[in-house]
């Protein structure tokens, strides 16, 4: 059995668009004979359209946009697809109407998504002990001890380091990053290549044990909860990327790293089921 979730899209906002496509709730004034469309945050609520002036009007103002960005479910989009092919193979060629060749999504304007932080915790500093290792950092970042109070990324290229109780700002030498690629400039690339692993010997943030994410929306107390406990040896808190980032890598014809961006609002799993079949 197949399930697959959500994938979160974004796009380029228009006067109408970014009301009626970020929820997709049309109403119809019965008063005036106009088909008004209206914010509705309530995510545990659905409407479905069957007047044909309703899907004739929402139809058309998705025509009207450009193209749609994969803002979250990049994996999730990729295996839909496979399926689609799988299920096309063993029903001896593509049929266009089949349920098989679409997968769940929502679009939301870039105005009304907010990127947080993605953030790491590692279990253990390798072969370094902790001076050894803020010694080593010197070699690509200016760093410099913030003290016992949580410390949050002001700008791009700064990282915030909490290791033995104590929370270190990082700021990146120039020089370590080729301004010129939109995937080498990011930050999550910059702390994987030189922190990570040229450091820790993290190469792969998938399935290395050594290293776990969390979310922004946890904030820093999580990050300092989870390396307190002694669950963790060190955390590294990012700045966000930026919905115009993500929009000018994808627009080269390149991927995202793993694990760079943390998408609000998600929606709730199981509310809707799609059938393949």
């Amino acid at each position: 059995m197949y399930h697959i979730e959500y994938a979160a899209l974004n796009y380029y906002h228009s006067p109408i668009s970014d009301e009626c496509l970020c929820i997709g709730v049309l109403f119809h004034n019965v008063t005036t004979g106009q088909r008004d469309f209206k914010y509705i945050s309530n995510f545990r609520r659905f409407h479905a359209f069957d007047d044909e002036a309703d899907i004739d009007a929402i139809t058309k103002e998705f025509a009207a946009i450009p193209a749609l960005y994969i803002a979250d479910g990049h994996h999730r989009t990729a295996a839909a697809a496979l399926v689609g092919q799988e299920k096309a193979l063993a029903h001896g060629g593509t049929h266009p109407e089949a349920e098989y060749n679409y997968f769940m999504a929502v679009c939301f304007p870039a105005s009304e998504l907010t990127i947080l932080d993605y953030n790491r915790v590692v279990k253990d500093l390798g072969c370094y002990t902790s001076d050894e290792f803020l010694q080593a950092l010197e070699k690509d970042f200016e760093v410099t001890c913030m003290g016992a109070s949580a410390y949050k990324p002001a700008q791009p290229h700064e990282f915030s380091l909490y290791l033995d109780e104590k929370w270190y700002r990082l700021r990146v030498l120039p020089g370590r990053f080729d301004e010129n690629d939109p995937i080498d400039v990011l930050d999550v690339t910059v702390s994987s290549r030189l922190i990570l692993d040229e450091l820790l010997g993290i190469k792969d943030l998938r399935r290395d044990k050594r290293i776990d994410f969390v979310g922004g929306l946890r904030g820093l107390d999580e990050l300092k909860r989870r390396c307190d406990s002694g669950e963790m040896k060190m955390a590294l808190a990012l700045y966000p990327v930026s919905m115009q980032q993500i929009m000018d890598i994808a627009d080269c014809g390149k991927i995202m790293p793993p694990k760079a961006t943390w998408f609000e609002p998600k929606l709730r799993s199981g509310l809707v089921i799609h059938k393949l079949s």
